[in-house]
């Protein structure tokens, strides 16, 4: 079991690693975007290129962070009936929706989506719009995407078979301590706080 989690714990920090460093490419699109609208206000100028460049960069974001989504909890999940279970129910029907569903589904479109691939790039197709990118580069993100997702899936996987056997921690907690809401209204306390005291000449509260 500790060379499942020491390879999970591997898998966490990969999709650690793109989702940290993909957030570029949404800036890219970003710049070319904004690019693309400056030259064609001043130049009346643009190209079918600078359209389709953004398109691969918000494809390649979104398909390759598929997994840092899931490492993150934060994928869409219905859990309106499934809070109200135990948690060993809600950690089997992890495992059963990991093996049953994610994985067949990555495993097809790894299946269909590479020979597609390995097509597109021997053919070498090209855009049908005037101007446009050749098409294979776009085609990588879906692969790479789906097994990224896959291996997370499998990571966690791991962590909720370890959870049931007792070597592992609580898999379905939240990965902070405080939500989103929490940690603002801490913060703005903190800060009132800070302002008030600094207004009566004490020193500042130290953070919590």
């Amino acid at each position: 079991m500790q060379a499942l989690l020491a390879l999970s714990r591997a898998i966490d920090r990969l999709n650690a690693f793109v989702g940290r460093y993909c957030i570029w490419l949404i800036f890219a699109a970003t710049l070319i975007s904004a690019a693309n609208a400056v030259v064609r206000k001043i130049f009346n100028y643009s190209s079918n290129a600078f359209l389709e460049v953004q398109w691969y960069l918000y494809a390649w974001s979104f398909l390759i962070a598929a997994g840092y989504t899931l490492l993150q909890r934060e994928h869409v999940r219905i859990d309106v009936l499934n809070s109200r279970l135990s948690k060993r129910t809600q950690v089997w029907i992890d495992i059963f929706g990991f093996l049953f569903f994610l994985t067949p589904v990555c495993i097809l479109v790894l299946w269909l989506g590479v020979p597609m691939l390995i097509s597109k790039y021997q053919s070498g197709e090209i855009s049908g719009n005037p101007g446009g990118l050749i098409r294979w580069p776009v085609w990588v993100a879906l692969p790479a995407g789906f097994a990224l997702l896959m291996l997370q899936g499998w990571s966690e996987l791991i962590k909720r078979i370890a959870f049931l056997r007792g070597q592992g921690p609580d898999p379905m907690g939240r990965l902070s301590s405080k939500s989103d809401e929490e940690a603002l209204i801490e913060a703005l306390r903190l800060q009132a706080e800070q302002e008030r005291q600094a207004g009566a000449g004490a020193p500042p509260a130290p953070a919590r």
